[in-house]
């Protein structure tokens, strides 16, 4: 599957956390990057807490609706409250619940929390690069820029942008259409 745009808006639906576009899934084609599981049940429970902000969520709750891995999703859980992005409540009613709201989360810094590293070639660690080509290769400096693109691209999406939740326009946090025009218009600007 790849990143190719093929519609103007898209759904994000509580149901699946999935982008669909005009009611159906989001068919692309072309290479794309692809985020760690860890980084996508991080990006999945933050969105289904700004979808639930009036309840405490269970970690169950969340491995239900994904069909993921509980011990995978608890350590997710422990991370997002170590990074002040969820509050956590122990005891028998007790869950989990944004520690702010979804419009001051941004996508891009969640995702600098979540993934390990942003290296996309050996020659990003120097000390133990065995390219013959490092000294003289510009290939480090495109990636490079290409990384620092796409993080600047979310840097420019909060939570609630792509949940519709916490905004005056969508208090309840049904699912919500976004305009991809918005991300374009963000991203030039």
């Amino acid at each position: 599957r790849g990143g190719a745009v093929l519609a103007d808006s898209a759904q994000i639906t509580d149901n699946d956390s999935c982008m669909t576009i005009s009611g159906q899934p989001h068919e692309v084609s072309g290479p794309t990057m692809r985020l760690t599981s860890y980084t996508d049940y991080t990006l999945r429970t933050l969105m289904y807490l700004a979808m639930h902000p009036e309840q405490l969520v269970t970690i169950q709750d969340i491995v239900s609706l994904h069909d993921i891995s509980k011990n995978h999703l608890t350590k997710v859980v422990h991370q997002l409250g170590l990074s002040g992005l969820i509050e956590t409540v122990r005891g028998r009613n007790g869950g989990i619940r944004l520690a702010k709201p979804a419009d001051q989360i941004v996508i891009g810094d969640v995702i600098r929390m979540a993934e390990s590293d942003f290296d996309m070639a050996e020659c990003f660690q120097a000390d133990s690069s065995q390219c013959a080509y490092a000294r003289a290769c510009h290939l480090k400096g495109v990636l490079h820029q290409a990384t620092q693109a796409y993080l600047a691209v979310l840097d420019k999406v909060t939570l609630a942008d792509i949940t519709g939740a916490n905004s005056a326009n969508n208090p309840t946090g049904q699912p919500v259409t976004i305009s991809l025009d918005l991300l374009t218009k963000k991203t030039t600007s």
